[in-house]
């Protein structure tokens, strides 16, 4: 394994100031603003950072604390958080998408005195809640537009504060309290309060100490061999554990350039233009992906496609083997190699993953054939398992040793084992310090002697010493027949089919197992076109006939997936229905990290769920949604209800008859 990089700071601003002397010159950032890629160095990052802390200390920000970054990935935010921990105040992000009650019940969890906005959207919403947040003193902004004319007593503009600091900057007295300021900070110190995705109900914020980041970053950039050559697309939320970890504390650990896209909406066009290095996405990122590839594939020629599909066929065969170093037949080696000048290559480079030397998934089960694909473009796609209580890794697979079924063994100087009832626990450098003022439901999530919960069911596999996670340990439950039900399993390999955007599955303590799907629009949209299927809307889609046949095949599928495990046969789906509208993190369906809040659902929607057991065919739904301008609506359907092909069991009507 290679050794963690030697790393004395145990604060960032300390990290700031070692990597401005020692990548003076290097690219540290890169920001794409008006279709022009712009970049600045580390010295220059240093300088501007400094400059911000004493105009945030000009304006007030003292020490303790709590300062609100609201928005996406701009290089701004990242330096306010910066420049907050050289104040040794504590950032808080906020989710960029993230509704005014969500973005206020935060600020005023926190009781945050100052607020970093993105633009005008987001002012707008803090403004909008500000008789919630009493402590609230001021906001400062990154994109002046639209706000030439709003009352600026307590509204800044972040260059300005850039441009008063560099004036006062100038006195050295000044120069040498920041230096002082930075030198006492502690790897004690909070160091940033990141909020859980609130799965299973109200987020908790998660206060994590600058060493233990600084650490646990430091141990896995050596895991990986990242360095200051290293390159990242920072498109991740700005406000999850991810982005923190993988982007902000591995880039000041190792020094690598940290690119932000233009947009949320252009980060894909940007990926291919900034070809990184280090990447990482969740699955259902590469999920769309692949569905993109082969809407295109369906529409090409014929030639096109068939070229297509025999060397994705080589790729399966021996990419795999030629990516890890395992002996392949002299023929086997050649088609690989024009498969890679033809194909593989190529298809890389419009996917923007020419370049990358390592990349991760993880938040959920990727599914193999998925994992395999991209595998088997010679792409070294590896898996990891983490907690914002962990920040981040608990498990990662080295090189060499990858699964699709796994999620690698316990990350370097992480210890991890499986309690009596099959929970995953571990213990991490850079685990949390605790939820912010709830002692409570920190106490609730350790273990005696100091190990954390993490929720979730899993066993280590004895012939690898991988783990792999099977479940949330509070969702797998078992039918009225004592037969396992681990919801999620079900729903990733209901997931795994293009078509299918979302499932949502029950049947703790019923009779049978049941789904709720989402269909994605682009894929099942792409097939009704090429089968002159008209429609009108995303609700007109989803209860077509034909779309439910369609997703009945998979369903079907599933099932004989399922009844090839002795464990879960009895748990094939029974009943299935297409809901009349995606599943919205806006509407409280999904958390902002996008994983479902299943008991949520099953209350907001209790009328289907109900049709779904009593042997209804269809159901009536009246449900509010939430529009982008924050107005709401309602939306009503009749949602038909299918009966799904179950494989070696009897149906529900030969039971009925016993």
């Amino acid at each position: 394994m290679v050794d963690a990089p030697a790393v004395q700071a145990d604060t960032f601003p300390k990290l700031l100031a070692r990597n401005a002397a020692r990548f003076r010159g290097r690219t540290a950032f890169r920001h794409k603003d008006l279709g022009i890629w712009q970049s600045w160095t580390w010295d220059q990052v240093h300088d501007i950072v400094r400059a911000m802390a004493v105009g945030l200390h000009r304006h007030g920000v003292r020490r303790g604390d709590a300062i609100a970054i609201v928005g996406g990935n701009r290089p701004l935010l990242y330096w306010s958080i910066m420049a907050a921990q050289m104040l040794r105040a504590v950032p808080v992000p906020v989710y960029a998408d993230a509704v005014a009650d969500e973005l206020a019940f935060v600020l005023a969890h926190t009781e945050a005195r100052f607020a970093v906005a993105e633009d005008q959207e987001q002012v707008d919403k803090i403004l909008s809640v500000a008789e919630r947040l009493p402590k609230l003193e001021r906001m400062v902004y990154d994109e002046p537009r639209g706000l030439r004319d709003y009352d600026h007593q307590r509204l800044h503009a972040i260059a300005t504060m850039i441009e008063e600091g560099r004036a006062a900057l100038a006195d050295n007295a000044t120069a040498r309290w920041l230096d002082d300021e930075i030198a006492s900070g502690q790897g004690s110190d909070p160091s940033i309060i990141l909020y859980t995705s609130g799965t299973t109900g109200t987020s908790k914020g998660v206060v994590l100490a600058a060493k233990g980041c600084i650490d646990a970053a430091a141990d896995t950039v050596g895991f990986d061999r990242l360095d200051e050559n290293d390159v990242v697309l920072a498109y991740l939320p700005l406000a999850w554990v991810g982005d923190h970890y993988l982007n902000y504390a591995q880039g000041m650990v190792s020094g690598f350039c940290m690119a932000c896209p233009e947009t949320p909406d252009t980060a894909q066009q940007d990926l291919q233009e900034i070809g990184p290095t280090f990447y990482f996405a969740p699955p259902r990122v590469f999920e769309q992906m692949l569905t993109r590839v082969w809407i295109r594939i369906e529409d090409a020629g014929a030639i096109k496609r068939h070229m297509f599909h025999y060397f994705i066929g080589v790729a399966r065969r021996h990419g795999e083997a030629i990516l890890t170093g395992r002996p392949v037949p002299l023929h086997g080696r050649f088609l690989y190699a024009l498969g890679r000048v033809l194909l593989y290559e190529p298809l890389k480079n419009v996917l923007g993953f020419s370049n990358i030397r390592t990349a991760y998934t993880a938040g959920e089960a990727i599914g193999p054939d998925l994992f395999a694909f991209y595998r088997s473009l010679g792409m070294n796609l590896k898996q990891l398992y983490g907690q914002t209580e962990a920040f981040l890794y608990v498990t990662c697979q080295p090189d060499g040793e990858i699964r699709s079924d796994t999620v690698g063994p316990a990350a370097p100087n992480v210890a991890l084992r499986i309690a009596d009832n099959g929970e995953v626990q571990f213990k991490s450098p850079g685990m949390f310090v605790g939820y912010f003022k709830d002692e409570a439901k920190t106490a609730e999530a350790l273990t005696p002697d100091g190990f954390v919960k993490t929720g979730d069911a899993g066993f280590i596999d004895s012939a690898t010493g991988h783990l792999k996670i099977v479940d949330r340990a509070k969702d797998v439950g078992r039918l009225n027949d004592g037969t396992l039900f681990a919801p999620k399993y079900i729903e990733n390999k209901l997931k795994f089919f293009p078509d299918i955007r979302e499932a949502v599955a029950f049947g703790d303590g019923r009779g049978f197992v049941t789904v709720m799907l989402n269909i994605d629009l682009v894929a099942v949209g792409d097939w009704a076109e090429r089968h002159n299927i008209a429609y009108a809307s995303y609700q007109e889609l989803a209860g077509h006939p034909q779309v439910y046949e369609r997703l009945g095949r998979h369903v079907a599928a599933v099932n004989g997936a399922l009844a090839e495990e002795p464990a879960m046969a009895g748990a094939q789906i029974r009943r299935f229905l297409i809901l009349h509208k995606e599943l919205d993190a806006d509407d409280g369906e999904l958390t902002r990290t996008q994983k479902v809040r299943r008991s949520f659902i099953a209350e907001r929607y209790a009328p289907l769920l109900t049709a779904l057991y009593d042997g209804s065919t269809a159901a009536d739904i009246s449900t509010e949604v939430s529009f982008e301008d924050g107005r709401k609506g309602m939306l009503s359907a009749r949602v038909a209800i299918a009966e799904a092909e179950v494989v070696g069991a009897v149906t529900r009507d030969e039971e009925k008859a016993a």
